[in-house]
């Protein structure tokens, strides 16, 4: 009996699921379950306690990318992958600061996924999601890219910039698990969910995963840049604006500065207020944590400062952040 034809009505909705299979059919075999245990400490004590995530591979040889909150402070990692093998992984390194981790399986074999090029997103262009949520392994969910650009805080305290914004279902145990375009590329990390409100979905881009899941494998870290100052956002003076002709209107105010630091063999004092560092506007804590890239370490930097009334010009040599 001959195929019934699609009409016209049909024949859209039938691409589009085609579309979705094909991409799931090209990643879902880079895509495990990672079961976690660890012990919880608190005042001297200890409690044992398990949890599970989701990861993808991103090489044949077994490293695997996931969220840095599914596997920090893991004493265990198992991971279940798509044919069925449960094998034993270890930490190569996480970056609370992305909350991105790679962890890497033994025996390797795996059929690496692909990262895309985040930067080349658009609104409303399909997203798909593979992960285990709950526990439920292998589990598909369609919607679309809702925006770009979004941030929001690491545990660490840090903004995570360039943050995809989906209506893809998330749910616990999709984290760290891929957001993959219609071509079967990834996109995303997946990695949070806003409740109580219903399709707020986030993933961190596929460009911050390359970069950063690449020193971790070589480094087993992030480097980044400190100068030894803790300060607080505060606005500038509107005189202070007018007679110097700032870009910036507020700042950040040094409230300490750590001895032997950067910022005190460069003269910074607190009261100071930074406005700006190796040529960059700094308005809020966020701009200063953004320009401290491990590209700054140990190279004299230009830092322009209000003193009082003065606007200074220091020289700074950032040292690597202290584990």
């Amino acid at each position: 009996m001959a195929a019934r034809k699609l009409t016209a009505e049909e024949e859209p909705l039938d691409a589009y699921s085609r579309a979705i299979t094909r991409a799931v059919e090209k990643v879902a075999p880079s895509v495990v379950k990672i079961d976690v245990a660890y012990r919880k400490r608190a005042d001297g004590t200890s409690s044992e306690g398990r949890g599970s995530g989701s990861g993808f591979a991103l090489t044949p040889d077994g490293f695997i990318v996931t969220n840095s909150h599914v596997v920090h402070g893991a004493d265990s990692l198992q991971v279940l992958t798509a044919d069925g093998r449960n094998v034993s992984a270890r930490l190569i390194g996480d970056d609370p600061h992305t909350d991105l981790a790679v962890i890497r399986m033994e025996g390797g074999d795996l059929s690496a996924a692909e990262l895309g090029d985040s930067s080349r997103l658009k609104v409303g262009q399909l997203a798909i999601a593979i992960g285990s949520p709950l526990g439920f392994g292998a589990t598909v969910t369609v919607g679309v890219v809702s925006a770009l650009g979004r941030s929001f805080r690491s545990v660490s305290g840090r903004l995570i910039e360039n943050v995809i914004q989906t209506d893809a279902a998330l749910n616990p145990g999709n984290s760290g698990g891929p957001l993959v375009s219609g071509t079967g590329e990834v996109i995303g990390i997946n990695t949070a969910v806003i409740l109580p409100g219903q399709g707020l979905c986030f993933a961190i881009s596929s460009n911050t995963a390359r970069y950063v899941a690449s020193h971790l494998i070589r480094d087993g870290r992030v480097a980044r840049s400190y100068i030894g100052v803790i300060g607080r956002n505060v606005p500038i003076s509107r005189q202070l604006v007018r007679f110097y002709k700032l870009p910036v209107e507020t700042g950040v105010l040094v409230a300490t500065v750590e001895e032997a630091s950067p910022a005190h063999r460069a003269g910074l004092a607190p009261a100071d207020v930074i406005i700006a560092v190796a040529g960059k506007t700094i308005t809020a804590l966020d701009d200063l944590h953004r320009v401290l890239t491990e590209e700054l370490i140990s190279r004299p930097t230009g830092m322009v400062i209000l003193r009082r009334y003065e606007r200074l010009e220091l020289l700074i040599e950032p040292t690597a952040v202290r584990e």
